[in-house]
């Protein structure tokens, strides 16, 4: 456990990071509100919250893998050094960004604001073209077969719930 404190020190500093830059993105792009004249109904705020919970719980839940069982940090310069597939991990290939997408789309509830909600699907987009042409490549040259069979019993961004990585 010891060994695995700087590797935790470090993942803290990325993620919160990450956190303050994308929290202050979609604050800003709140601004774009206005100019969509889009307003959201109200009483949206309660699943905004639960949306932002379980999105941080996955994300927690990835990174303490990330940290205990890979060795590494989610930050694609200081990446796990050994393959995972345990934790959220079993379910879906990508729990870490499902779980970054729940955080900024419960914000966009929460504050009711449709340039969020936007901002969180171009982000999808985005997202999903840097795992399919740039991570599932690396992966691959990286972990082989491992990571190939991984790709077959487990989905890309739904979860299946009876995975065979144990």
């Amino acid at each position: 456990m010891v060994r695995s404190l700087p590797v935790a020190l470090r993942a803290l500093v990325y993620m919160t990071g990450f956190l303050f830059f994308f929290g202050w993105l979609a604050l800003r792009v709140r601004s774009l509100d206005r100019f969509l004249q889009i307003t959201l109904p109200a009483g949206l705020e309660i699943f905004g919250i639960a949306l932002m919970v379980g999105g941080g719980v996955l994300g927690l839940a990835c990174v303490g893998t990330f940290i205990v069982r890979g060795k590494g940090t989610p930050a694609p310069f200081d990446a796990p050094r050994e393959f995972v597939a345990v934790g959220p991990y079993r379910y879906v290939r990508n729990p870490m960004y499902v779980g970054g997408l729940f955080l900024l789309a419960g914000l966009g509830f929460y504050e009711r604001s449709i340039s969020i909600l936007l901002m969180a699907l171009l982000l999808l987009l985005v997202v999903h073209l840097l795992v399919v042409f740039y991570e599932e490549p690396t992966l691959r040259k990286s972990f082989g077969a491992s990571y190939e069979k991984y790709c077959e019993s487990t989905r890309r961004w739904l979860p299946r719930f009876s995975s065979q990585h144990e």
